[in-house]
């Protein structure tokens, strides 16, 4: 798990290969539980981990098969969701992150 001191998900140490965003919504639970359905469906992903509050999975590219941590924390008392997707390897993601990130984003 990577988690802050607050109770966050990790900043992202590296600009140019990972992306944290932070979701306020109505209904925390409901959009959560609706990211890991998304989130499990995506290609090429397994999951890690799984528990009530926090999700995270390995997800790999086609071609090369880099790992890119997924990571989805829901924080109720603050009606937040958030999402950190960050590569294991290189400098640089080539945008793949933040597209992935845009893409549940559009889906929920």
């Amino acid at each position: 798990m990577a988690f802050t001191m607050e109770g966050g998900l990790s900043e992202c140490t590296v600009d140019t290969n990972c992306v944290l965003v932070e979701w306020e919504v109505n209904e925390v639970k409901q959009s959560y539980e609706n990211l890991l359905g998304i989130a499990s469906q995506l290609p090429r992903t397994k999951v890690l981990e799984q528990t009530n509050n926090y999700w995270h999975a390995v997800v790999r590219s086609l071609v090369f098969r880099f790992p890119d941590d997924l990571e989805i924390l829901q924080i109720p008392n603050e009606k937040v969701v958030q999402v950190r997707s960050a590569s294991r390897v290189g400098v640089s993601d080539l945008g793949v992150n933040k597209k992935r990130v845009e893409r549940l984003y559009n889906q929920l």
